[in-house]
């Protein structure tokens, strides 16, 4: 009752449901109180949502999102709660009392103050935003970019005014109760006199050497920056909160790149959740600040994803463009016709390129590069189950897909199915469960059936921690329990000192990583991740979600995985253990295979799972596999050959790419020249100069 509750409410827990009850109850309670009136029963009341409306906020809840649209914001409920002290105050026969007038007065002053301060808090965030925002960059010693507020002036900053009325609703209450007015003007005093100081702290960071230098100054230190780096392949890419992880896949891999990268984003919200990095980064929110950037030292540009905003860069004949996705699967994505606008695409194997050629959407065969998978290095091949424990078998089912389509994903048809045979398996087996990320966010029945998968998952480990058979090692659990707590600990503490900060100038001023502590925390992650494998039983069945642990170490303690047809199946495959997928929309086994190359070495579920048995033959008698040798093929047919290694496939790939850029460049001039084309020594530099963006025509 207490979930379903929840779930609707759309709260994160137990104690966030009982904070929005409180809330929503506690308004009516306070004018109950006030029409008694019962100034007892009103402070009781107000204490009541005081507190509830500053743990929501703290908790950052729906609820609070979803008040404010229904005209219920933070600052209608403070002034209702100061309107009912107003009632109160009247119902005790005190309308004619001076601690009457001047709560009113009080109150009127108090939202007059709200003015100058949301003015002020919304200048200084305006001023502070930069029109290119950037990691990795040197910019400090280019301009002077100032200090910030103090984060507790900005953070929350309404809420904290808000709650600056406190003093005089306290002072006013006791004056009510005590017949004396001095408490209350003192309380009045308090609340005008700590809001005028709040607007006044603020105010020197709206004028003079407090404020970061203009955009015309900060786009000419990026460009005096650029020409000094010489950036000479770029990683470009635009996209949702959400789609961060398409970017973040390829981060490593530019970290391994011969040339010099450049990350170039589009989106703000991108920059914040980008992962980690050594490479530099601008974020450029402007098509018009972009298309007039300096990248004439680009040759190759590597989108990761197909969105308009590419076009910005694509229009740039000087270097060129490579499209190289974000994941190699048998889906329509990875054959978008918007793939013949680049000059290459690279795909992992000769499966990518044959995809192109069944599909026949514009994109030659001689534009397709194989280049591997750089990101698959971490996989670990398989020798077998070690002597000693359970089969491990990962079920990964990827989301429902924006078109809801039911044979996007098993997770609605066949996820119960699957789980319930895999935990109920004898001899047994361990089930880790890691669904997508985007599991529920497009389909309601999508995210029921994850809930109950997550039950099943949570019950067969119960029992199974209730079973005898089971065994664990209570001591070395304990101990990678608090190796992990040591190992989070200090990397908070190096993220920390590297900063990460709030506000947008200072993280672009101060955000040149540190290397020697980037390298400490990616062994301590290495670390964290070995010891979170060992804080639990190797028997124990888990619900896996969030970014830690990663898909790639799951696979590494996996026997065996279940999917769907997604990027998902072509990564697993690099480590040559048994999978099966599932049909889920019940093509049958041959024209499933037909359609996805994918599943071409796999165990062929129904949605009923009733062939889980033959995935499980195969991890118990890796010599019985009857597709062991069709995994091998299939392995090198989808990600290429092992050798060379994939990074040194692609960093070739770079390498002759930009050739050929050089080489058209460079024909441009000697054609511009040949031809005696007056001012061919301007077109000469124009091709390597950044070109400015199209004006508006005139009226």
């Amino acid at each position: 009752m207490i979930s379903t509750a929840i779930r609707v409410a759309r709260v994160g827990s137990a104690s966030e449901l009982a904070a929005a009850v409180l809330l929503m109850l506690g308004f009516p309670a306070i004018m109950v109180a006030a029409l008694i009136p019962s100034v007892y029963a009103f402070a009781a009341a107000a204490a009541v949502t005081y507190l509830a409306d500053h743990y929501l906020h703290r908790k950052g809840s729906y609820l609070i999102n979803r008040l404010s649209k229904v005209r219920a914001g933070l600052s209608i409920r403070f002034l209702i709660r100061e309107l009912l002290l107003i009632l109160l105050l009247a119902r005790l026969d005190l309308a004619n009392n001076l601690i009457y007038y001047g709560a009113i007065g009080c109150f009127i002053a108090f939202y007059g103050l709200q003015a100058p301060h949301g003015a002020v808090v919304t200048l200084i965030r305006n001023r502070r935003r930069m029109p290119v925002a950037t990691r990795n960059v040197d910019l400090k010693s280019r301009i002077n970019i100032p200090n910030a507020p103090p984060l507790g002036l900005l953070d929350r900053s309404a809420e904290k005014m808000l709650h600056l009325d406190l003093a005089a609703v306290v002072g006013i209450l006791i004056s009510a109760e005590a017949g004396s007015s001095a408490a209350g003007f003192i309380g009045i005093g308090l609340t005008l006199g700590l809001g005028s100081l709040y607007v006044l702290a603020l105010v020197p960071y709206v004028r003079g050497g407090k404020i970061p230098p203009n955009a015309d100054t900060v786009l000419a230190a990026v460009d005096d920056w650029l020409r000094a780096y010489k950036p000479e392949t770029v990683l470009y890419f635009s996209g949702s909160k959400d789609s961060a992880y398409q970017v973040n896949m390829w981060l490593e891999t530019m970290e391994q790149l011969d040339s010099r990268p450049l990350i170039i984003l589009r989106e703000r919200v991108i920059l914040q959740n980008l992962a980690p990095t050594t490479v530099p980064v601008i974020c450029v929110p402007g098509g018009v600040h972009l298309m007039n950037m300096d990248l004439s030292t680009v040759r190759v540009a590597l989108y990761a994803a197909n969105v308009g905003k590419n076009i910005h860069l694509l229009r740039v004949p000087t270097m060129k463009h490579v499209f190289i996705g974000h994941g190699d699967s048998d889906k329509l994505a990875s054959v978008n016709p918007f793939s013949k606008a680049y000059d290459e695409v690279w795909t992992a194997g000769r499966a990518g390129r044959d995809r192109y050629a069944i599909a026949d959407v514009g994109v030659r065969d001689e534009d397709i590069v194989e280049v591997g998978r750089p990101q698959l290095a971490p996989i670990r091949g398989w020798e077998g189950v070690p002597e000693g424990r359970l089969p491990t078998v990962l079920y990964a089912p990827t989301w429902e897909g924006w078109d809801g389509d039911p044979g996007n994903t098993s997770i609605m048809l066949a996820g119960e199915n699957i789980v319930k045979k895999l935990v109920k398996a004898d001899p047994p087996v361990r089930v880790l469960y890691k669904p997508h990320p985007f599991t529920g966010t497009v389909l309601p029945k999508a995210a029921a059936a994850h809930r109950r998968i997550v039950a099943l998952v949570e019950k067969a480990a119960a029992e199974r921690a209730a079973d005898s058979r089971f065994t664990a090692d209570t001591e070395e659990q304990e101990k990678a329990k608090a190796d992990l707590v040591r190992i989070e600990a200090r990397i908070a503490e190096l993220v920390g000192a590297g900063g990460d900060k709030a506000d947008e100038a200072e993280a672009t001023r101060d955000g040149v990583v540190d290397v020697a502590k980037y390298e400490e925390v990616a062994r301590l992650r290495g670390e964290w991740n070995e010891a979170y494998w060992r804080s639990f039983p190797a028997w124990e069945h888990r619900v896996i979600e969030g970014a830690e642990p990663r898909l790639f170490d799951c696979f590494n303690v996996s026997d065996a995985m279940v999917s769907d047809i997604s990027s998902v199946v072509s990564d697993f495959i690099a480590s040559g253990k048994p999978y099966a997928v599932t049909d889920s929309a019940e093509l049958g086994v041959e024209e499933f295979k037909r359609q996805n190359t994918a599943v071409r070495a796999a165990v062929i579920l129904s949605n009923k799972a009733a062939e889980i048995g033959e995935l499980l033959a195969a991890v118990r008698d890796p010599k019985a596999d009857p597709l062991a040798e069709d995994r091998k093929e299939l392995k090198k047919y989808l990600l290429g050959p092992d050798e060379p290694t994939s990074i040194e496939q692609f960093n070739t790939a770079v390498k002759e790419l930009a050739l050929k850029a050089d080489t058209r460049n460079l024909g441009q001039e000697s054609r511009a020249s040949a031809a005696g084309t007056p001012g061919a020594d301007e077109l000469s530099d124009a091709l390597s100069a950044p070109q400015p963006a199209p004006q508006p025509p005139t009226v």
